[in-house]
């Protein structure tokens, strides 16, 4: 893992102690590295890699709140605290709706909890920080830019996410903090946008509200205690109205239904999409995780009806250990 002091943010973007109304140097000391190795043979070590690096918000004694896919099968995670301490952390939970990770320190913190605040209080304009590890010079001075439905690629789709500008440059797992020093959210991906004519590289944040119904479950169990969502294991985008298959995850329900880059979905359960939101919502209106999902496709001239049978993408990772 790269030394913490091998990069800053640009002073012009770091926050600075004097505009705040709450103690930030003692908030900041309560974001921390992560660091997390991954078997080879894990099924997410072919699209997330072996060996993740971000950022986690110490939410409670010994326990770190940090955006999911950093310690998604991890075998072993170490937490890297300000004062050049590492400590070593077992992952605790992990959920695939909201993307929220949890990690439980295996050895002493000594910081103090960073408190829960409301994402949905929070209005467009609002300034914020984005806390990484290590402080103000690598922490944002931002604002809230939007307040907006966000779909992803692999499956997944948040009603409403937050977007910040400037964006943080190690945005995985970093702390977004309100005016009131509370914690609203946490980074999850760098996104480009179109703006007087200029590109803006803003950050998507999962909103903290989302976490609070979940939190006892991911505590207790690892994961949410109620049946998963359907999961084809297909990467989709969306071109004119279309939803367009961009990969797929080996050994999937869609590599096994012998579903290929390049088709494009039309309709799902007979009811047309034209969009990513559309296709998922309709997908998972058909029941739980194993349901049959019978898609209409379309590749290279040809139309034709195939049914997946839909899996719990949970079943196919591999479960922490404690060693």
């Amino acid at each position: 893992m790269p030394a913490m002091t091998e990069w800053r943010v640009p002073p012009a973007h770091q926050p600075r102690a004097s505009e705040y109304a709450f103690d930030l140097d003692r908030v900041l000391s309560s974001v921390v590295g992560l660091h997390s190795i991954v078997p080879s043979d894990a099924f997410s070590a072919e699209t997330l890699g072996t060996e993740r690096a971000g950022n986690g918000v110490v939410i409670d004694e010994g326990l770190v709140l940090t955006i999911g896919y950093l310690i998604t099968e991890a075998e072993a995670v170490w937490l890297h605290l300000g004062d050049g301490r590492v400590v070593q952390g077992h992952a605790l939970g992990f959920d695939s709706v909201t993307g929220f990770g949890l990690v439980q320190a295996l050895g002493r913190l000594d910081l103090e909890p960073i408190p829960l605040g409301s994402s949905a209080a929070t209005r467009i304009g609002d300034r914020v920080v984005i806390g990484g590890a290590g402080g103000r010079t690598r922490s944002v001075a931002s604002q809230i830019v939007a307040k907006q439905e966000f779909a992803g690629y692999w499956e997944y789709l948040l009603d409403e996410a937050l977007f910040t500008f400037p964006g943080h440059p190690n945005w995985g797992g970093t702390g977004l903090i309100n005016e009131r020093g509370e914690l609203i959210g946490i980074g999850s991906l760098q996104l480009e946008r179109e703006r007087d004519g200029k590109a803006e590289n803003v950050n998507m944040i999962v909103p903290i509200d989302l976490l609070k119904p979940i939190l006892d479950d991911l505590r207790k169990y690892g994961r949410v205690n109620k049946p998963s969502r359907p999961w084809l294991g297909l990467f989709s985008t969306e071109v004119d109205n279309r939803v367009v298959v961009i990969g797929i995850s080996s050994n999937g329900p869609a590599a096994r239904a012998e579903l290929k880059t390049g088709d494009v979905i039309l309709a799902v359960d007979g009811e047309k999409v034209t969009s990513q939101t559309d296709f998922y919502r309709r997908m998972w209106s058909l029941g739980d995780a194993g349901v049959d999902v019978p898609l209409t496709v379309h590749h290279e001239g040809v139309t034709f009806d195939v049914t997946v049978t839909s899996t719990d993408r949970f079943k196919l990772l591999k479960q922490p250990k404690l060693h």
